[in-house]
């Protein structure tokens, strides 16, 4: 539905780019220009025909918009940012990957990590036990 909506969204928006691009500039602004004779085809006859276009494809842009945000927001749901209040570090929801495991130091018990054979040269991958 979401995918659907983009496209007439999209489908609108080109069209009103064009349709603006295809309006005369009248120089003065706000409908201040030079006048003309009124009739289908003159140019004020197009500038009507332009204008209304242009307000067509505005309102179902408007329309679109506001449907993908409430499309947007309808599957959003408030989320916590302190999840699994209730378990225990070693527990995990199913599908989760594990836990990490920590050395003895960071861990807050135990003995120190030992030093790296080598002597300490090239920094070390950590791995898993």
């Amino acid at each position: 539905m979401q995918t659907v909506v983009i496209v007439i969204h999209l489908m609108l928006v080109l069209a009103m780019i064009g349709v603006v691009l295809l309006q005369k500039s009248e120089g003065g602004g706000l409908g201040m220009g030079g006048g003309g004779t009124s009739g289908f085809l003159s140019s004020r006859g197009t500038a009507n025909v332009l204008t209304r276009t242009t307000a067509f494809l505005a309102l179902g842009f408007f329309v679109t918009s506001l449907l993908l945000s409430i499309l947007a927001g309808y599957d959003r749901k408030p989320r916590s940012i302190i999840q699994n209040t209730g378990s225990t570090p070693t527990q995990s929801a199913p599908g989760a990957p594990p836990p990490l495991e920590l050395p003895g130091a960071l861990r807050g018990g135990g003995q120190p990590a030992a030093p790296p054979a080598d002597g300490g040269g090239a920094p070390q991958v950590p791995r898993s036990q």
